[in-house]
């Protein structure tokens, strides 16, 4: 026994004198070339990687994987120094039918919108230069326009997110004084925001009013004290409540904002500037119509139904709006150059209808037609059949979501490319799609992988067809 324990030592011994030394491998001229492309600390950590590596398989005894990986080194070298330059935020394919994932990012920016992103971020630009008058300027300056041709308002301003437009708003208006909303308006979206807990950081103080499922405006007159700073009114974007209801309009705000010289504020969450209705989907009040019915604030969202950038927009009245533009928290919540570009170029494709529906992915997506989407899956399903001897493959009515927490069980009528693997689970195939160069991120449904052509817009069939066959012919080799 003592014999075999001083028998494997020495072999053990042997395999470790096989793995050669750091700088014999940094010497090689194929190494030496990847230190040009990658840089000399992430090869030398990736060729430290692959020895600890060959010393763990030495360690083991696992003398014929040792000899792979020797034999391999300097290409596993290269790949694994090539992983380390990837970012870990990257593109992924969305075939999920839900047009604003908030995990992937909610609304994909266009063409018109990514450009003005570039040019802003290139080099240097006027972001808060007045070039007129060779003073400083204003960043705002650059969207507030957009902003109000669009919306009407009388003045605009950007920050990172519509919780940082709210807190923005009533720390600014309502700061130390009592903000009345409903109690069938007390919120909470994604990722813990909950109005009451957004009040308290404001440093405005929660007033209650109504029932959870009734709320009258007299009940908001009742709530009125000479400590009242506001009324908020907030849209329930990401829920509905049914059955025996009632809420307060925006009208009637205004009215009794008026007759108490009290500002009137609406939180409307998703930030519609098109009649969805035209999109074959349920009415949701838009900022104009919210403005136009008496509204002095609105705050909505930038990456939701607007379709652009990630920022929190509040529009209304000048008077207000400047208080919020004054306000020490501006600083800490304003935009940077990349946004204040992309938020501009957003508002200005929305000057007209047509242009809008071309050049913001979030209508395109919506103005495509069954037919359409039913001839995208049917030249998908084709083109992949013959590489998926595992699979069945076939084009199936699907059914979308609008997402981000915008209209609550609005269905969107779609087709979808559907896999049913014969050879491996569907969480098995689901887990090789998100391993693909571009990760395709799809869902399961009644033993079937769907892939949804709703959210896949024309230019990027041809890369999932690309991706498919990689997944689906990895799948034949490795059977």
């Amino acid at each position: 026994m003592e014999r075999n324990r001083q028998g494997n030592r020495m072999e053990s011994k042997e395999y470790y004198r096989k793995i050669p030394k750091v700088d014999k491998i940094l010497a090689k001229p194929q190494v030496a070339q990847l230190e040009t492309l990658y840089g000399k600390a992430c090869v030398l950590e990736a060729v430290q990687e692959e020895l600890g590596n060959l010393r763990a398989l030495a360690g083991e005894g696992r003398i014929e994987d040792m000899e792979v990986c020797l034999a391999a080194l300097e290409e596993r070298i290269g790949k694994r120094a090539e992983e380390k330059q990837q970012f870990s935020l990257k593109p992924v394919l969305n075939a999920t039918g839900i047009l604003l994932h908030t995990n992937l990012g909610r609304a994909p920016l266009g063409q018109y919108q990514t450009d003005a992103m570039v040019q802003a971020a290139r080099g240097y630009c006027n972001l808060e230069y007045n070039l007129q008058e060779g003073t400083r300027g204003k960043r705002a300056v650059h969207y507030a326009e957009e902003i109000t041709r669009v919306t009407g308002a009388e003045a605009a301003v950007a920050v990172n997110n519509n919780a940082a437009a709210v807190t923005l708003m009533l720390s600014a208006l309502a700061k130390g004084k009592e903000v009345i909303v409903s109690r069938g308006e007390m919120i909470e979206i994604g990722g813990h925001f909950r109005i009451p807990e957004v009040m308290e950081q404001s440093g405005a103080v929660l007033r209650e009013t109504g029932c959870t499922n009734r709320t009258r405006i007299s009940d908001y007159e009742k709530a009125i004290n000479e400590n009242t700073g506001a009324l908020l009114k907030v849209h329930t974007s990401n829920y509905r409540i049914l059955g025996f209801t009632e809420e307060v309009t925006v009208q009637e705000l205004a009215a009794l904002g008026k007759k108490y010289q009290l500002p009137v504020l609406v939180d409307l969450g998703s930030g519609v500037l098109q009649n969805l209705e035209e999109y074959g989907l349920a009415h949701e009040p838009s900022v104009q119509e919210t403005l136009a019915q008496g509204a002095d604030v609105v705050s909505f969202s930038g990456d939701k139904l607007l379709g652009g950038p990630q920022a929190g927009i509040l529009a209304g009245k000048k008077a207000y709006i400047k208080e919020m533009e004054t306000h020490p928290l501006m600083r800490a919540l304003r935009l940077d150059k990349c946004l204040t570009a992309a938020l501009a170029a957003t508002f200005r494709a929305y000057r007209d209808k047509e242009q809008a529906r071309r050049q913001i992915p979030v209508l395109s997506m919506l103005s495509r037609t069954r037919e359409e989407l039913k001839r995208q899956a049917e030249e998908i399903a084709d083109a992949v059949k013959d590489a998926a001897a595992g699979a069945e493959i076939r084009a199936e009515e699907s059914t979308g979501r609008m997402g981000g927490g915008s209209l609550p069980g609005e269905d969107i009528p779609s087709y979808a490319v559907t896999v049913a693997p014969r050879t491996e689970s569907c969480e098995h195939l689901m887990m090789r799609l998100r391993s693909l160069p571009v990760p395709v991120i799809a869902y399961i449904r009644e033993e079937r992988i769907f892939l949804d052509m709703r959210t896949i817009m024309p230019e990027e069939k041809e890369l999932l067809i690309r991706e498919l066959k990689m997944c689906l012919t990895d799948r034949e080799k490795e059977i």
